[in-house]
């Protein structure tokens, strides 16, 4: 662990949640603002940005599946009550509790001042204190008015997690895999609040790099696009930027992927002939089809709609 910390430059300190009995320890991107992404250096500095983008968009879907993989070896409870952990009076719950405090810290290290970050809780972050760095700008200024994650936190846990729980409980996958809390018991909230913020900050960035894409397609045909702006013609917009084509290469892309990584390894001949899964893979191209994609889309034509602004 430690030379795998020491030799990758793109992988940030052990996260341990210490309100479980068995610390869960996850690595995460390192997101030190005196660094832009390559995929942003790409994307300002070579006329294939919309090539790097796509390359981005494929490995988040590999981040979205591995988080929703952690998560589905948890419950749907005692992560949106506070259950006796707090007292009373404490506003938040816990997994609110915790994503605030850690957007507070990014807020500090200048994280928020990427263009490829959405807070939660923007009304609660501090100042950075880190030296401004003067970074090119891809995106209209209109960026930063576009977050939807107010939309994506409730249809997270509403619709989201019950149906993830779901597609592992059922006949494609195999043996059913062995809840690590079950219903009433709050041992390990911290750890389930720890996935939650995990996969809502992959579905966050995946959702709101629609962005990126809108810019690139309004620079690949921006007479086109002018029209529908000039005109406020959301319908317009919306059929601009769909690919119907591309958008059934993802979902046949992600169902593999999810088949690739969710399938529990047996070494026998059996397993190999008969996989069986940890999820339902037709889960994930369900959640793309559903709820990523039409929300990548929503976030196109909201910027597209203030591009000329």
């Amino acid at each position: 662990m430690e030379a795998m910390l020491k030799f990758s430059p793109h992988l940030d300190t052990k996260s341990i949640c210490y309100l479980s009995p068995k610390p869960m320890i996850t690595l995460h991107q390192n997101f030190l603002p005196l660094k832009r992404s390559r995929v942003i250096m790409c994307f300002s500095s070579s006329p294939g940005y919309l090539d790097n983008i796509r390359k981005s968009l494929i490995r988040q879907e590999d981040t979205i599946i591995f988080s929703l993989l952690e998560r589905v070896q948890y419950s749907d409870d005692s992560v949106r009550d506070n259950d006796g952990l707090f007292s009373d009076y404490f506003e938040w719950t816990i997994v609110e509790h915790m994503i605030i405090e850690k957007e507070k810290l990014y807020a500090k290290l200048g994280r928020y001042k990427s263009e490829e970050e959405n807070p939660f809780f923007p009304q609660q972050l501090p100042r950075s204190i880190v030296v401004p760095q003067q970074y090119p700008k891809i995106l209209h200024r209109c960026a930063d008015s576009i977050n939807i994650n107010d939309k994506i936190w409730p249809i997270y846990f509403t619709e989201i997690v019950p149906e993830l729980l779901k597609a592992r409980n059922n006949d494609e996958c195999g043996s059913i895999i062995p809840e690590l809390v079950k219903a009433g018991n709050n041992v390990e909230c911290g750890s389930i609040a720890v996935c939650d913020i995990l996969c809502l900050q992959a579905l966050s960035k995946r959702i709101h790099y629609g962005k990126f894409v809108a810019e690139a397609k309004f620079q690949d045909a921006r007479s086109e696009y002018e029209a529908a702006i000039k005109a406020k013609d959301r319908k317009l917009l919306l059929e601009l930027v769909t690919y119907e084509t591309v958008e059934a290469i993802v979902k046949k892309r992600v169902e593999l992927k999810a088949k690739t990584f969710g399938q529990v390894v047996k070494i026998d001949e059996e397993n190999v002939a008969n996989p069986t899964y940890k999820i339902k893979p037709s889960f994930i191209p369900k959640l793309f089809e559903d709820i990523v994609m039409p929300f990548t889309k929503e976030v196109q034509v909201e910027y597209l709609l203030r591009r000329l602004d």
